[in-house]
């Protein structure tokens, strides 16, 4: 088993997970503008209320401010939430 296999240590493990996932990704110039992205709810909100930039599974940081659902999701994003599923 790697040390990045979820050995039942909940969000703590998640969250370094996803650190190493954004680690490994190159994050390019492009279209990040044109599609919602995967941020953790809970800094959806932190965002919300502090005005603080969230960082994407992509790698994209940003203030929120637009309704996600008028965009197609970042292909990136969903990628990498597909492997932090398995």
């Amino acid at each position: 088993m790697s040390d990045t296999e979820h050995t039942g240590g909940g969000t703590s493990t998640l969250d370094r997970e996803l650190e190493e996932l954004l680690n490994q990704e190159k994050i390019e110039e492009g279209d990040h503008e044109r599609f919602s992205h995967y941020v953790p709810k809970d800094k959806i909100l932190e965002s919300a209320m502090t005005g603080k930039p969230v960082r994407a599974l992509c790698g994209k940081l940003w203030t929120p401010g637009r309704d996600p659902e008028k965009f197609p999701v970042c292909p990136t994003c969903k990628e990498v939430y597909e492997k932090m599923k398995k």
